[in-house]
């Protein structure tokens, strides 16, 4: 069965579907660092396919350029990532790439089993409305479910997987959420949508989204029941093989063979190659901070607040909002807080729970979080990789309802 990702971002929820056997046709994005992070990924699961992931290896060790290691990959692959914009100028040109590559796969241009993605959710979050006193009515990006419809009516999928942020259910008083089920069912599909977290789903992370399934009325099928599943581990267990950092240095070297919670999560396995073990610089004012956040945490299991801190560590006159901008990922908790895509700003919410460490997450540990392998290779700058991460579906999850997708089709 094939599949196309809209809204991609770095591959996630594609991820998800394509460990459950499912076939890329196309991935749409507009971020260029994210739609070279797919084109990466795509080279990774085309060389594994070929029994040549020693190629791709040499990539990681930076022995080959990217463009050497795109010349082992047929150009139909590369060419299904797609870096475009969808909207009302551009979704005609996308359709005909779309087309072009349905047809180099399956000789047809309309035999599309699944749709996934989810547009850009910041006209939904809390904090996006917040920003936003006008909200904006007008703005375009509010409006992104209607471009998604327009691949259900072109492409006909037996069955859509649409993801957001859990504020789409109430975001303008319930009527964008209203429009979305109107629209879905006027073009024939029966939708159901459930708020899942992640953590149910093997995720050492606590992150709400909407699910919403939809699927041709002609079929009687019912949305999956997705049974929580917990692991015996906490935070830690993330982070136990992965070198100590100081700030700004990076160490692509495991400090340790991994531990079978590792591997039986497929966050690492033993030939995996160490990349973006990475931190940022951060001020001596930043490291006092998070000394003290790190400490009581330690010491009481108590959150920092910012008027918490001795008048000399304060920068910020706000006393009364938003107070826990410094944060530990507890690392005895069996979940971290949300990973958003704020830590590419700064590094203050996300810091890290070794006291001998005293910085915020590194990149591959906030990959970790999100349930992204170590093989999984971002592209890009230290900011755009964070972003990425902060903005995907995390893998485990994914999978999970990739698995419930297939069992409809059974």
């Amino acid at each position: 069965m094939n599949f196309i990702d809209l809204f991609a971002g770095a591959g996630g929820l594609s991820e998800g579907f394509i460990r459950q056997g499912f076939d890329p046709i196309a991935h749409i994005e507009m971020n260029s660092n994210a739609t070279e992070t797919i084109r990466t990924r795509t080279a990774y699961h085309y060389l594994k396919e070929k029994g040549k992931l020693d190629i791709y290896n040499q990539y990681l060790k930076r022995e080959i350029t990217k463009e050497k290691l795109y010349d082992f990959i047929p150009k139909d692959y590369l060419d299904s990532v797609i870096t475009a914009e969808i909207n009302d100028d551009s979704i005609e040109e996308v359709f005909s790439k779309i087309d072009s590559c349905l047809f180099k796969r399956t000789g047809q241009t309309d035999s599309v089993d699944i749709i996934v993605g989810g547009p850009p959710c910041q006209a939904y979050s809390l904090v996006g409305r917040a920003r936003d006193p006008l909200k904006k009515e007008n703005d375009p990006k509010n409006y992104l479910y209607k471009q998604y419809i327009k691949f259900l009516i072109r492409y006909k999928p037996n069955i859509f997987v649409f993801e957001n942020v859990p504020g789409i259910l109430n975001a303008g008083k319930g009527s964008y959420y209203e429009d979305i089920k109107y629209l879905m069912d006027l073009n024939g599909y029966e939708i159901h949508a459930k708020t899942l977290d992640s953590s149910d789903f093997g995720v050492l992370q606590k992150r709400k989204r909407v699910i919403l399934i939809g699927w041709k009325k002609k079929y009687k099928y019912t949305y999956p029941n997705f049974i929580p599943k917990k692991v015996d581990a906490i935070v830690n267990d993330l982070f136990v093989d992965l070198p100590t950092l100081l700030p700004g240095e990076e160490i692509n070297q495991y400090s340790r063979k991994p531990t079978n919670y590792l591997k039986s999560v497929k966050i690492r396995i033993d030939s995996d190659i160490l990349t973006q073990h990475l931190t940022r610089i951060h001020n001596e004012r930043d490291l006092e901070i998070y000394k003290i956040a790190i400490d009581l945490w330690d010491t009481h299991k108590k959150r920092l607040k910012y008027t918490d801190l001795p008048e000399n560590l304060r920068t910020h006159k706000n006393l009364r909002a938003f107070l826990d901008r410094f944060k530990v990922v507890a690392g005895d908790l069996p979940y971290s807080h949300t990973i958003v895509a704020h830590i590419a700003k700064d590094g203050h919410y996300y810091i890290h729970p070794d006291k001998n460490q005293t910085r915020s997450l590194s990149v591959r540990e906030a990959a970790r979080l999100q349930s992204f392998p170590d093989n999984y290779y971002f592209e890009g700058t230290r900011t755009s990789v964070f972003t990425q991460i902060g903005n995907a579906v995390p893998p485990l999850m994914a999978e999970v309802i990739a698995k419930e997708i297939k069992r409809m089709f059974l």
